[in-house]
């Protein structure tokens, strides 16, 4: 039995990560933390947790094999950290950090404990995505020079207003405005949303991105994000983002990669990839209607297995941290009128 813990057990823990680990005949729910008294009372006695504490030390003393982390993002530094220190393998919800300097520190804390960190990229876990990174990252298409994504997701209601989205009005719990809607704490569409399709394409292509100009708009958050991105090699890539979609719409996420030798398209709302060579041959990937549709179990899942001494890491803490780099470059560049910014590097 692998002894789990939750640190921050708000709407998207009780909504995926608790049910995922509750699920598993292998995970005992050890321990729970998260402030409001009535609130952890809930949490604790729906799931079955054994301890509950609004202290995160308190539950980290008990030792758990596996701690997610799903606290406000401002927090994550701090509750990640002690978890790798008190021995723990951690899942973090992304962002991962607010501060690129931060998301190194825990980068290298868990290298030193020797211990993983994985990030709550979701998109990474679906079918047939580690094939086309595979075949990206070995050269099918040379030596990438151009890569560019678009997501646009139904998120606005999150982003600003009173409601949220109607669909989570019977959630477990109710997303919290003070999370998603203050630019403080990292509010807005480039920390809430672009930190899944920027992780997943630097991810599918192994890019190092070294600059950024950006542009944002939306007040007092960013509701929508474009930016252009400078990487070691000399590719260049552009990311774009809105918070425009209808509500009960699929996201769209599509990227367009290109190289020497040929291009790629991957569209995750269409279920279909295609490479093209310039040799004139071509390779297309499907998989089922609605494979693609994002859901994030693989990380939970892939967070236990690991534990357990076997597994893979496919949202690896490196890609986590280059992805608060970019995002924080972007809203620096947006915020001094485009001016090109560097990204941070560990």
């Amino acid at each position: 039995m692998i002894r789990a813990a939750v640190i921050g057990a708000g709407w998207y823990a009780a909504q995926n990560h608790i049910p995922a680990l509750a699920g598993r005949p292998d995970v005992a729910l050890d321990g729970v933390c998260r402030l409001g008294v009535a609130e952890l009372e809930r949490v604790r006695a729906h799931f079955g947790f054994a301890f509950a504490s609004e202290d995160h030390r308190a539950v980290l003393a008990r030792r758990p094999e596996i701690v997610v982390v799903a606290s406000p993002h401002h927090l994550h530094h701090r509750h990640v950290a002690d978890a790798l220190d008190s021995g723990a393998h951690v899942l973090c919800e992304k962002p991962m950090t607010l501060d690129p300097a931060h998301a190194w520190d825990l980068v290298e804390r868990a290298r030193r404990a020797r211990r993983q960190l994985l990030i709550a990229n979701g998109h990474h876990y679906l079918p047939r995505l580690t094939e086309i990174r595979d075949l990206l990252r070995g050269g099918a298409l040379g030596r990438i020079e151009h890569a560019a994504c678009t997501f646009v997701s139904a998120t606005r209601a999150v982003f600003a207003g009173e409601v949220g989205l109607q669909r989570w009005s019977t959630a477990f719990f109710r997303p919290d405005r003070a999370t998603w809607q203050d630019p403080a704490r990292g509010g807005g569409f480039a920390y809430g949303q672009m930190s899944h399709s920027i992780a997943l394409l630097l991810w599918l292509t192994g890019l190092a991105p070294r600059s950024v100009a950006a542009r944002t708009t939306g007040d007092p958050v960013d509701l929508a994000d474009a930016a252009v991105i400078g990487c070691d090699g000399g590719a260049i890539v552009a990311v774009t983002g809105a918070a425009a979609m209808p509500e009960g719409r699929r996201p769209l996420l599509r990227f367009v990669v290109s190289g020497g030798n040929g291009v790629m398209a991957i569209d995750l709302d269409r279920d279909v990839a295609e490479l093209r060579r310039d040799d004139g041959s071509s390779v297309r990937i499907e998989v089922a209607p609605g494979a693609w549709v994002y859901e994030c179990t693989g990380p939970v899942r892939a967070l236990v297995e690991l534990a357990q001494g076997g597994g893979e890491n496919l949202s690896p803490a490196e890609v986590g941290a280059a992805t608060v780099a970019v995002i924080d470059a972007m809203l620096r560049s947006a915020h001094d009128d485009g001016r090109p910014m560097a990204i941070a590097v560990g």
